[in-house]
């Protein structure tokens, strides 16, 4: 069989280069939509080291890393697979984010730049070697697949949903990996019947379709057969008969056995002709009886009376022009840019998996493939690099009615540490050393020494950096304002200014209010700054596109009655790095700036659980700021409220709540 060849397929011996793999463990950082019965029996199922209850997963992280560290729990264990992959367009992965009357474009964050369109970039080497981008694009998806298949089960089907300006690619790297025998149809999916790229002066043909490729792990694949409604043309001609009684529509379809006798069919006369029939003549009576022999005319041969609401409709097909694409009118529309329609998906899951199968999408986008399987009953894995599309389809998700229990998981630290030992070696003082002096130098800090809170001095200002592997805390805040207030005014590197910056990867629930306000009592600025993912990606640090952020404030008021608790959001302050000068202007309330929030009512420092979100949907634009929450017993509560902004970011805050028994105030 011919062979498609990129650069990296084989190493220099000549040996298929396998693609790497790194298993990591997952961290939950978010429990949806979980009952406090079903909490508690997760907490005891852990604590007796048993299972807990399955939950469906949406993972932030990237493919690369994501798909191997699945294969440890789901390794021949996944009934279906759809995939929507980049095109490698080159077309950017900008999103349109509305903010009420308002819209603007944010750009993708660098992590997502590099992993997408720079994943089939090449540099100016390369390009000197003779590798082109699609080398890089077929390398990815070879990679991908190959991973994909061994989570597959032998009955399962993957959907590859593709642009027909790699088709041709894709579908070579396909029947590599799953084999030739093993494809199973292209599908044509018109997604409109119009182009803008096609005028006056254009020298191509309208580009109105995307390519979906089925392929499957065996020839024992599931299958549930699909139909369409018949065509107009189609029922004129073949069901012209209408019962007057019952006004239903039918055809005449012919009742005589073919091959006769040689096929064992019975001979014997029905309404005066004598003829070789379909069925035995005590099954030619049942349907006579009930009216479903009709003879034309006296002599004609008698026919079967089939109905047209009998009938399933057309089979399916390989050209798709009955689904149209998603519109800015559509009830299901999440702004989203990639979006395909919920009615896709729908098909596409009903062919091929049965209810509670487990589907998974790697390439999330909204959510559209998670959203479905939700409402058919399968079990689903959902993952994506964007963390505002996992937010986006978080949200989409809470939208469903009666939506199962689900977990927002990453790889959070194990990835971390993964990335800090291989880039920094293996002793643990002086990886720690190098890793502090790579994140001051991403953060334009002199490093400083003598210190064993404070790392770095910039623009008169101390910096800490936090470690890969835990949050910084109230207690590291402690520490760290203690050894300032030691260094003030003593030697050439003392601080200028009254303020410390913070850097960390995660920040404890409550730090951004309890450790700010110890720092003011201190005399002490505090800016609490979040290291982004972004310095995991070698060729964003080379490229210098790496950028800190600070942690929005978030401010939140709490009022008791009884046992009822009730909070309220009173401010919220975000970074506005990505937000256009003119869009800043246009809001006239900070409320403009979230887009969905979420409180857990009796948090158990396990994971943060989504009891109740409010959002704006398309039919309610105001967004409620206040909720309240009934205790059923007396006692001590943690709450935790987290909020999503309109760039997809989160900020926590933690109260803590004493509930009275009854009668007492």
């Amino acid at each position: 069989m011919p062979e498609l060849i990129w650069d990296g397929k084989y190493d220099a011996a000549g040996k298929r280069a396998a693609p790497p793999r790194v298993s990591l463990p997952f961290q939950t950082v978010e429990t949806v939509n979980e009952t406090a019965q079903e909490r508690q029996r997760t907490l005891d199922f852990f604590a007796s080291e048993r299972s807990p209850d399955w939950r469906n997963r949406l993972i932030w992280g990237d493919k690369k890393y994501v798909l191997p560290s699945l294969l440890d729990e789901f390794s021949g264990a996944v009934d279906l697979i759809y995939i929507d992959p980049p095109f490698a367009t080159g077309a950017d992965f900008s999103l349109p984010i509305k903010l009420e009357a308002n819209s603007f474009t944010k750009e993708p964050s660098v992590i997502e730049q590099k992993a997408y369109r720079d994943t089939w970039g090449v540099s100016p080497e390369d390009r000197r070697r003779g590798v082109t981008p699609l080398d890089r694009y077929v390398r990815w998806v070879y990679e991908t697949l190959t991973v994909l298949r061994d989570l597959l089960t032998e009955q399962g089907s993957i959907y590859v949903h593709i642009g027909p300006n790699v088709s041709h690619l894709v579908r070579s790297c396909l029947d590599e990996v799953f084999g030739v025998a093993n494809h199973r149809a292209e599908i044509i999916w018109k997604r409109t019947s119009a182009h803008s790229d096609v005028g006056q002066g254009a020298r191509h043909l309208g580009r109105i379709h995307d390519c979906i490729l089925l392929y499957t792990a065996s020839d024992q694949y599931a299958w549930n057969q699909p139909h369409i409604e018949h065509e107009e043309k189609y029922l004129a001609s073949h069901y012209s008969y209408v019962e007057p009684q019952t006004e239903r529509r039918y055809r005449l379809d012919n009742l005589t056995g073919p091959g006769g006798a040689a096929k064992g069919n019975p001979q014997y006369e029905v309404m005066g002709v004598t003829r070789y029939w379909r069925y035995s003549r005590e099954r030619m009576q049942e349907l006579i009886a009930a009216g479903r022999i009709i003879q034309t005319k006296p002599g004609a041969v008698p026919q079967y009376k089939r109905y047209l609401d009998e009938s399933k409709g057309t089979p399916l097909g390989t050209i798709w022009t009955d689904i149209p694409p998603i519109n800015s009118q559509a009830a299901e529309d999440s702004g989203y840019p990639t979006q395909k329609p919920e009615a896709l998906l729908e098909r596409i899951i009903e062919m091929s998996s049965d209810s509670g199968q487990l589907i998974l999408d790697c390439f999330c986008g909204s959510g559209t493939t998670a959203v479905v399987a939700e409402k058919l009953g399968r079990r689903w894995i959902a993952c994506d690099l964007s963390r505002f599309g996992v937010q986006s389809a978080r949200k989409r998700l809470l939208s469903v009615a009666d939506v199962r229990p689900f977990v927002v998981q990453n790889l959070g630290k194990y990835e971390r540490q993964f990335w800090q030992a291989a880039e920094f070696g293996d002793s643990a003082t002086a990886r720690t050393a190098a890793y502090r002096s790579f994140i001051l130098d991403l953060y334009h800090a002199t490093p400083i020494a003598g210190y064993a809170w404070l790392h770095g001095l910039k623009n008169g200002r101390m910096v800490h950096v936090g470690t890969v592997d835990a949050p910084v805390t109230v207690g590291d805040v402690k520490q760290i304002v203690a050894e300032f207030r030691k260094a003030v005014g003593t030697g050439k590197e003392a601080p200028k200014e009254q303020s410390v910056d913070i850097l960390g990867w995660d920040f404890a629930f409550e730090l951004n209010e309890i450790a700010r306000q110890d720092a003011e009592r201190a005399g002490i600025e505090l800016r609490l700054v979040r290291i982004p993912r972004e310095v995991l990606e070698k060729r964003a640090v080379e490229q210098g596109d790496v950028r800190f952020y600070e942690l929005a404030a978030l401010a939140v008021s709490v009022a008791q009655t009884g046992r009822r608790v009730t909070l309220a959001i009173e401010d919220f302050v975000i970074p506005l790095d990505d937000v256009p000068a003119d869009i800043q202007k246009a809001v006239s309330h900070w409320a403009q700036w979230i887009d969905y929030w979420a409180v857990d009512w009796n948090n158990k420092d396990d994971t943060f659980h989504n009891e109740w979100q409010a959002y704006r949907t398309r039919d309610s634009k105001e967004l409620a700021l206040s909720t309240r929450h009934d205790y059923a017993e007396p006692g001590e509560y943690t709450v935790v409220i987290k909020v999503i902004d309109i760039l997809g970011n989160d900020t926590t805050k933690t109260l803590s709540v004493k509930v009275a028994g009854r009668g007492t105030a």
